[in-house]
């Protein structure tokens, strides 16, 4: 059976390392034994990299360990990535502000991922964003991505 491809935006792997949010410390340490384990083919890109060159000592240091024990295929950022991103903001879904998001969103998308996993439940991992990028994908010909949050793909697994 092939195996899902999961995109992870910075929050998931931010969260290896969130002592002031327990329970999704948690789940996101459960789940990166799968990581760990193969079960899945994980992707991230260059923006994730970026955000997590941004966190300051010894955080910084205990998520790249964690990315060390993961394989794992780094997307880079090119100009159909850009584009798609800018039409989630033309089209309402987020705001210019969000536009790593958009970023993060746009780079799973144009790889075919299958799903987005993500803490961001601001910008990323909500009904409207969530209906957004289903139309957006629709109207610019690319397959459908689920956009859900570690603790769902956890349960899915049960």
């Amino acid at each position: 059976m092939r195996k899902l491809k999961v995109y992870l935006d910075t929050s998931v792997v931010s969260y290896l390392s969130q002592e002031d949010s327990p329970e999704r410390m948690k789940d996101t340490l459960e789940l990166w034994k799968d990581f760990v384990n193969g079960k899945y083919e994980i992707y991230l890109s260059q923006i994730t990299i970026d955000e997590i060159e941004k966190c300051s000592e010894p955080k910084r240091n205990v998520l790249y360990d964690h990315l060390s024990d993961i394989e794992y295929t780094k997307l880079e950022i090119n100009t159909e990535i850009v584009e798609l991103a800018q039409k989630i903001i033309d089209m309402g879904i987020l705001r210019p502000k969000s536009f790593d998001d958009c970023q993060h969103i746009a780079v799973a998308v144009v790889n075919n991922c299958d799903c987005i996993l993500s803490w961001n439940f601001k910008h990323i991992v909500n009904i409207k964003t969530i209906r957004g990028v289903r139309a957006i994908t629709n109207l610019e010909g690319y397959k459908g991505i689920d956009i859900i949050n570690p603790s769902a793909l956890l349960e899915s697994e049960g």
